[in-house]
């Protein structure tokens, strides 16, 4: 579990991203009425798209520092990407940089300088879009993602290991997926096991549980099930989380329930702090 392999462009690591697309994602978060989930997660994966973009960036252009998938599961599971990349189910991110559906013109609030706030049009890259469909196969996206990252593995078998980011707000509808979480972190490169974190999306008004150590904390079934099958925090990973204020301990794992918008973006973020080993 040593996690400690420096990241290159001969040497990348990969992020999977898997996505629940079922119709109850249309539901709004709990604390946040007006956002309707599947919406604030479309949102949140690409601003997570962007800042990978942007952490990769060099003068000479996008260095292939990780390779970036997205799996859409509802109804069935396929690739999260459209337009020019519809189909793909693992690409370098400089082929993601290049290849966004749209470019929209968003509204922030920045500090102006003198304790205030004012309004700033930017640039906001779309590669991922909201869809909903029946059916939770969450067990068969775990099985595709571990198909994915075997390919990967095979390409680069000392890479950082690859971070696998699921998020979901409901019960799987075609098995438990226990056996499917666990054959997918039993792989690895040399320098480690894949890594499985997961975010259970909230639609009610409660505050969010953050990266237990402890299943008691949990009452639902189901967020203890979730709890089980998240890995444990590497240690780099642990720590570049508490000094983000997170509390965490050896015991922590990769699990947020009853998430609000805001903890997805954090969920994300912290998921992808491997991006401090790059050189």
């Amino acid at each position: 579990m040593s996690h400690t392999a420096e990241i290159s462009r001969d040497n990348p690591t990969c992020v999977l991203i898997l996505v629940d697309q079922s119709t109850s994602m249309n539901q709004p978060f709990g604390l946040q009425p007006t956002k309707k989930k599947a919406e604030g997660v479309a949102d949140a994966i690409n601003r997570l798209l962007q800042n990978l973009v942007l952490k990769c960036a060099k003068a000479e252009g996008i260095r292939d520092y990780f390779h970036v998938g997205i799996l859409a599961y509802g109804g069935e599971v396929s690739s999260g990407f459209r337009g020019s990349l519809s189909g793909a189910d693992l690409l370098p991110i400089s082929r993601i940089a290049h290849h966004p559906i749209r470019v929209e013109q968003r509204n922030r609030q920045v500090e102006d300088g003198a304790g205030g706030l004012v309004e700033q049009t930017v640039k906001f890259p779309i590669w991922f879009e909201p869809r909903t469909a029946k059916g939770t196969p969450m067990s068969a996206a775990l099985e595709r993602a571990g198909q994915i990252l075997d390919g990967f593995l095979d390409q680069f078998p000392d890479c950082y290991p690859p971070m696998v980011l699921n998020l979901t707000d409901g019960q799987p509808t075609d098995a438990n997926p226990l056996s499917a979480a666990q054959a997918l972190c039993s792989k690895g490169s040399s320098d480690g096991q894949v890594v499985l974190f997961n975010a259970h999306l909230s639609s009610e008004p409660l505050p969010p549980i953050l990266f237990p150590s402890d299943e008691s904390l949990l009452s639902d079934p189901y967020a203890r099930l979730l709890f089980r099958i998240s890995s444990l925090f590497p240690p780099p990973l642990r720590q570049a989380a508490r000094e983000e204020g997170f509390l965490l301990d050896e015991l922590s794992r990769g699990f947020v329930f009853n998430a609000d918008l805001i903890s997805v973006i954090r969920f994300l973020d912290i998921g992808t702090r491997v991006a401090t080993r790059i050189r």
